[in-house]
């Protein structure tokens, strides 16, 4: 009887728990399937999906998980934007083509590149390896060595699962059975040190946001600069007249940099 009621009391507890808020990033090369992975997850057809230009935004409910998916587009000149995202991450999805043996290399420079940020390493990390259901995908272990998966995530002591999948098969609730238990494993991972990684977050959010802002003060510091100097070379230059009513320190400045200018020209 009393652990009846002690069981009772545990899953009322639980249906009370509000539900956790989790962002993840899917990061992996161009055509390697993560939109249609998404989408798959999301209940939506995974078939004829445009790339992704820049980065589109999922929301949807996974068990007690509130999951914010940022879908990252995977070409080379986008992907400078990820580390933007990486201090909201809670977990990483890297996508792989198996399939694509050509660019596997660039694969491994790129997950070598993501799994090293500091603001990624030490977090959970699902790959996907996706487009099994093409010939000549490359078989798990192979794809394990290939990307020297498991150097890689010791090195930056990152929990990893690797999952052998094809987002094209199914949506909803006819998903590939293998996304569906990666994403479990990732989200049951990120809860068993929720607290941990949530203020690991919030650290890191701040301190982007106060990087952020210093980069846009020296950005406008150097912005005014310039005007500054434009304008005081177009005073000096084009209105002889008005250097005998400047005060002697901002003539002598007004001199200097016609100089140096003259220099510039001469050189």
């Amino acid at each position: 009887m009393f652990n009846l009621m002690a069981n009772c009391c545990t899953c009322l507890k639980r249906w009370r728990e509000p539900a956790r808020k989790v962002t993840l990033v899917m990061v992996g090369l161009d055509n390697a399937g993560k939109t249609a992975t998404v989408r798959g997850i999301q209940g939506e057809s995974p078939l004829d999906v445009a790339p992704t230009v820049g980065f589109s935004k999922v929301d949807l409910k996974q068990g007690k998980f509130e999951v914010t998916i940022f879908d990252l587009g995977g070409g080379k000149r986008i992907r400078s934007i990820w580390k933007n995202y990486y201090s909201d991450s809670y977990g990483v999805v890297f996508v792989v083509d198996s399939s694509d043996v050509q660019r596997i290399q660039e694969t491994r420079d790129t997950m070598a590149e993501v799994l090293r940020h500091p603001r990624i390493a030490g977090k959970p990390v699902l790959v996907l390896a996706n487009k099994q259901d093409r010939d000549g995908a490359l078989a798990e272990a192979d794809i394990i060595e290939t990307l020297s998966l498991e150097k890689l995530v010791n090195e930056n002591k990152c929990l990893c699962q690797i999952e052998p999948c094809s987002a094209v098969l199914g949506y909803g609730k006819k998903v590939d059975k293998s996304i569906k238990n990666g994403l479990n494993w990732l989200l049951n991972n990120i809860a068993k040190d929720y607290e941990a990684i949530s203020e690991r977050v919030q650290r890191d959010t701040a301190e982007q946001k106060a990087q952020e802002e210093q980069d846009k003060k020296e950005r406008a510091e150097r912005v005014r600069r310039i005007r500054e100097e434009r304008s005081l070379f177009l005073i000096c230059t084009f209105n002889f007249s008005s250097l005998l009513l400047l005060p002697v320190p901002t003539f002598l400045e007004c001199v200097a940099l016609m100089k140096s200018k003259m220099s510039q020209y001469l050189a």
